[in-house]
């Protein structure tokens, strides 16, 4: 191979993958309601992406717009770099599970499985093979035969999940599919679904109004309002340095504080409660209050405590050795809060945070 070959050889290796998704100044209004306001987004081939925000945010329509459900008034929706804005659903490599699971009652889950796999008229003794081998991965072996109705709710959500993952798209779409679940199984599918998507290494387009759940299962998330994205990043980074008040208010819970003259938010969790007469950190801020209210919620209780200044903070603690009757016991109680400064974000009047600035 010549030195210019090599080159250019080099060259093309080193060229970037094209993003599983990438959406270019998405716009979507219905009548005088802006849905999606200009949004742009780029996710990553292979990693489990949460769009999260509250109803009417924008994240569903979304995820439509990404599936071909919809189509944007302006800007432009690529797959793998291909632009797919004008391809109908059926012509665009992605597949959608829906919380209502939209499965067929009168087939039964082999049938509901291969359906897509008959449409696109595959063998049928390919497409027997490929419902054995994805029904195993979803942990339902032999229950193929049966119909929708005699599985219980989790099962058929997967059911849902291997007639969508069966036709092996690039991108799978989830309209928040577990939230039909009690609170127990939801948590059960959180872990599976994470799982599975490491296993199969497809990318996950998630959708949920859930905080909880797009921590626990999310490489990366968009928090929506209003039709845009107000912060995209890990978890983590979402959570604990979030770049303005309402992504701090929505993730999670968090206190918004006044101090001369300042606002600043921090997370209950950071704020320690002592005896009134605790000398405190050096360093830390410190306020006097009393607590107001107690809720024992088995692992955690969360107390609301008044402060002597004016207003009230929210804390939380961990249940290790403390009984209900103790927790519950110490409402009226004079106690001192303290947390450290680098655990407060200062939030000016445009409701951004310090690292927004």
């Amino acid at each position: 191979m010549s030195v210019e070959a090599q080159t250019e050889a080099r060259s093309i290796d080193a060229t970037p993958a094209a993003p599983a998704v990438r959406l270019v100044g998405v716009r979507k209004s219905y009548g005088d309601v802006v849905a999606v306001d200009g949004v742009d987004l780029e996710i990553r081939t292979g990693e489990f992406f949460t769009l999260l925000g509250p109803s009417g945010s924008g994240k569903t329509t979304t995820l439509r717009l990404i599936a071909g459900f919809e189509r944007p008034d302006e800007g432009r929706v690529e797959l793998g770099g291909a632009d797919v804005t004008d391809r109908p659903p059926y012509a665009r490599d992605v597949n959608t599970v829906f919380q209502d699971y939209a499965l067929f009652p009168h087939m039964t889950v082999a049938a509901n499985v291969a359906y897509g796999l008959r449409v696109k008229g595959v063998a049928k003794s390919e497409r027997n093979a490929r419902v054995e081998d994805i029904l195993k991965r979803m942990r339902l072996p032999g229950v193929g035969g049966r119909k929708p109705s005699q599985l219980s709710g989790g099962q058929r959500q997967r059911v849902a999940l291997a007639r969508a993952l069966v036709n092996r798209p690039e991108v799978l779409l989830l309209d928040e599919p577990l939230g039909a679940l009690d609170l127990k199984l939801r948590q059960e599918m959180q872990l599976f679904l994470k799982s599975l998507q490491q296993d199969l290494g497809i990318t996950f387009v998630y959708v949920t109004h859930d905080q909880d759940e797009a921590l626990t299962m999310s490489d990366r998330l968009a928090v929506f309002n209003d039709g845009n994205i107000e912060q995209i990043g890990a978890p983590a980074e979402v959570y604990e340095r979030p770049t303005n008040a309402f992504v701090a208010g929505f993730v999670g819970v968090s206190n918004e504080i006044e101090r001369d003259g300042k606002h600043f938010a921090v997370r209950p969790e950071k704020i320690h409660m002592t005896e009134p007469d605790t000398p405190p950190t050096k360093g830390s801020h410190s306020e006097p209050g009393r607590i107001g209210e107690v809720v024992y919620a088995g692992m955690i209780t969360r107390y609301l405590v008044e402060l002597d200044r004016g207003g009230e903070l929210q804390v939380v603690r961990q249940n290790l050795e403390t009984s209900s009757a103790q927790a519950l016991d110490a409402k009226g109680k004079a106690v001192r809060l303290e947390w450290s400064p680098e655990h407060q974000l200062e939030i000016d009047s445009t409701g951004e945070t310090e690292g927004e600035r």
